[in-house]
């Protein structure tokens, strides 16, 4: 981190990881930093269809600028420790599926999709990593959720309906 780090690049910075958990995990920072999704996608279940539609966009929109200013302070190319990308985008990756009405290891599955998929990075999501700053660290998660998303369905519809 860079000298002279001011109050609001420090709790950008807490955002962007996870509220530290990206910063201060001992292995697999992005796993550890998603961890906040998980709460996010409960509030986020129980909204309608439309609103949670609308607040997992907005997520994405928002997690733009946080990981592009964390990147800066951090002076890394999507850092591992920057971990936005990955838990404001979890609402997405469940949008429709009733999480609170589930058994807590359906959320455990759910999770255990989107950390696979993000780490497998299916085409065009690997190729959308070479893009630059903050909506380069969100738009290759924002795909990689649409391909959880429908995997979580198949997993919902299969098992937990």
């Amino acid at each position: 981190m860079k000298q002279g780090t001011t109050i609001c690049e420090k709790l950008n910075l807490a955002l962007a990881s996870g509220f530290g958990l990206g910063l201060f995990a001992p292995f697999a920072p992005g796993t550890f930093g998603s961890a906040p999704g998980v709460a996010l996608a409960y509030w986020t279940t129980r909204l309608p269809l439309g609103a949670q539609i609308a607040a997992s966009l907005a997520l994405a929109a928002l997690a733009v600028p946080v990981c592009s200013a964390a990147e800066r302070l951090l002076g890394i190319k999507d850092d591992g420790r920057i971990t936005a990308d990955e838990w404001m985008l979890f609402p997405l990756a469940v949008a429709g599926i009733p999480l609170a009405n589930l058994p807590w290891f359906a959320t455990a599955v759910f999770f255990c999709i989107v950390r696979f998929v993000d780490i497998v990075k299916p085409p065009p999501a690997r190729q959308l990593q070479a893009v630059h700053g903050g909506f380069g660290i969100v738009v290759d998660d924002f795909v990689a959720n649409l391909y959880s998303l429908a995997l979580n369905w198949a997993v919902y519809l299969a098992f937990f309906k």
